[in-house]
C-alpha cells in the first residue's frame, strides 16, 4: 500500500503547492501568528473532505449539474475582487500598528474567510473532485484507493500546517510597516489576478 499512499501524497503536495487565495491568507495570519492551528486545521479537515469525496466518486456529481461550476466562478471571483480590494486599501491606507502588535480578525472571522476561500474556489474542486479522483481511478480495489486518499489527505496536513507554522521565519523581515505594505499590496493583486481568471 506504499506505493499508492506515495502518490496519493505527491498528488495532492503538487496540485496544492501552487500559491492561491487560501494559501496567501494562510501565510498571512502564519505571519500575524494569529489562529494558525485551527486555521490550519480547518483548511486540511476541508481538503480531507473534498479528496474524500473525489476518491469514492462524487465528481459525478459535478457533472451531472453544469451550471454549478459558473455559479461557483462567479461566486469566488465576487469574493476575491472584494479582499483584494480591501488589501490594497490596506496598503495604500499603511496604518499597520495593530497589525504590528499581531492583532486579527476573531477566530470565527478567521474560519469564516477561510471557509469563502476554500469552498467559493473552483479550482479546490477541479483538483479534488476532478483530478485526484480521476488519478484514483487508476488504483483497484478498496485498500488501495483507501491508501491513495490517506496519502492525499496527509500532503494538505503537512503542506498547510508547514506554511502556517514556517511562515513565522519570515518575521525578522516583516517588523516594517513597508514590509506588510509589500505583502498587501502583492496578495490584492493576486486577489484580483485570480478574480479575473475565473470569470473569463
Amino acid at each position: 500500500m506504499f506505493t499508492p499512499a506515495l502518490i496519493g501524497f505527491t498528488t495532492g503536495f503538487a496540485l496544492i503547492l501552487a500559491i492561491g487565495a487560501q494559501n496567501a491568507f494562510v501565510l498571512r495570519q502564519g505571519l500575524l501568528r494569529r489562529h494558525v492551528f485551527w486555521l490550519c486545521l480547518f483548511c486540511a479537515a476541508s481538503d480531507a473532505l473534498l479528496i474524500a469525496a473525489g476518491v469514492i466518486g462524487f465528481g459525478v456529481i459535478v457533472a451531472q449539474f453544469p451550471a454549478l461550476p459558473v455559479f461557483m466562478a462567479y461566486s469566488g471571483a465576487a469574493f476575491l475582487f472584494v479582499y483584494g480590494a480591501l488589501r490594497l486599501w490596506a496598503a495604500w491606507v499603511g496604518e499597520y500598528a495593530l497589525t504590528l502588535a499581531g492583532t486579527s480578525a476573531s477566530l470565527g472571522a478567521t474560519l469564516a474567510t477561510a471557509a469563502a476561500f476554500t469552498w467559493l474556489n473552483p479550482h479546490v474542486y477541479l483538483d479534488t473532485l476532478g483530478l485526484i479522483g480521476a488519478v484514483s481511478t487508476d488504483f483497484e480495489g478498496v485498500a488501495a484507493k483507501t491508501a491513495f486518499g490517506i496519502g492525499a489527505v496527509t500532503s494538505s496536513f503537512v503542506f498547510f500546517f508547514s506554511l502556517g507554522y514556517g511562515a513565522r521565519l519570515l518575521a525578522p523581515v516583516m517588523q516594517s510597516a513597508r514590509a506588510w505594505q509589500v505583502l498587501d499590496l502583492l496578495i490584492g493583486v493576486v486577489m484580483w489576478a485570480l478574480a479575473l481568471k475565473l470569470v473569463t
